[in-house]
């Protein structure tokens, strides 16, 4: 043990730069998440302020139970799932295609292009985008004017239950779709052209070209990012479900986040009950997590760890 440290804090001493350039990431998830994790504690507590976490009376699983037997557990339990996978879906492949699409690309200029309208969706506020978003649905809107032009009616589409996730999954593709290509993108920059040259001499065209080099050449990068998708498949962010839901669309876009931020925060205030149904779901992505990471391990040798 006293080794291990004698080698450590030589190797600190000899790589002194790069140390000082991992600690402010160290220092984040630190402070973020692991920390914030001691407060886990009350989702087996009656907690109260007054009382602090070690103060409050212990309750056990109750809130786990009181959970399980609510009304709410399989809506939003369901929606969380409907809405995460259709994200899976859609959203997983398209920056495959787009940055195999961009590949092809010769144009420099159109190539740059491209990418940057793509790119720019993703660094705009999820605010100023679900404002959009409600403005293009609602009666008047853009989206309502092609509708009418190809003969259906105007209607405000975002107080319509069925349409929520069709909407909410198609404008996060929309959102995602260039940032993410990028891995991608930087994945094909690193594959051998001389494997291109070997089948272009055994005759194959741009789409055999893909099918046998390019494809193959992303399977690891694919597979890592699958798991690390899989593993947050039961998390959809509660900042753009508040901003788009109202009480019309509950029944298709509450889902877990937003339920513990409406019972948690907005309305109740009841920390632990809330603090249980988030645990509840971060185990729930836990066990996905090991679970892809298993069975990518054994079928296709890509893994985490």
């Amino acid at each position: 043990m006293a080794n291990s440290i004698r080698v450590l804090l030589d190797d600190i001493r000899k790589n002194r730069a790069i140390y000082l350039m991992v600690l402010p990431v160290a220092l984040y998830f630190f402070i973020f998440k692991y920390f914030p994790m001691y407060g886990a504690v009350i989702a087996f507590k009656d907690f109260s302020p007054a009382k602090g976490i070690w103060g409050s009376d212990w309750v056990g699983f109750q809130h786990f139970k009181d959970f399980f037997q609510s009304y709410y557990f399989v809506r939003v339990l369901r929606n969380t799932f409907l809405i995460s996978f259709y994200n899976l879906i859609f959203g997983f492949p398209a920056p495959i295609i787009l940055a195999i699409l961009l590949n092809e690309i010769r144009q420099k200029l159109f190539k740059s292009i491209v990418q940057t309208v793509s790119y720019l969706p993703h660094f705009i506020s999820i605010v100023v985008i679900s404002g959009l978003i409600i403005d293009f649905t609602n009666r008047g809107g853009i989206v309502n004017s092609i509708i009418m032009f190809f003969g259906g009616q105007d209607s405000a589409l975002m107080n319509n239950a069925e349409n929520f996730r069709t909407i909410f999954v198609s404008t996060s593709v929309w959102q995602e779709l260039g940032w993410s290509s990028i891995i991608y993108l930087a994945a094909l920059s690193g594959i051998n052209p001389e494997l291109y040259e070997a089948v272009r001499v055994d005759g194959a065209g741009r789409f055999r070209q893909i099918w046998s080099v390019t494809l193959p050449g992303l399977i690891p990068t694919i597979m890592i990012l699958l798991i690390l998708r899989i593993g947050g498949l039961m998390e959809v962010g509660f900042e753009k479900v508040v901003l788009l839901y109202n009480p019309n669309t509950y029944e298709t876009a509450d889902v877990i986040s937003s339920f513990v931020y409406r019972e948690g925060l907005a309305q109740g205030n009841d920390y632990s009950y809330t603090t249980a149904v988030g645990l509840f779901q971060s185990m729930i992505n836990f066990i996905l997590l090991i679970s892809a990471n298993s069975i990518s391990r054994r079928f296709s040798g890509s893994r985490l760890w």
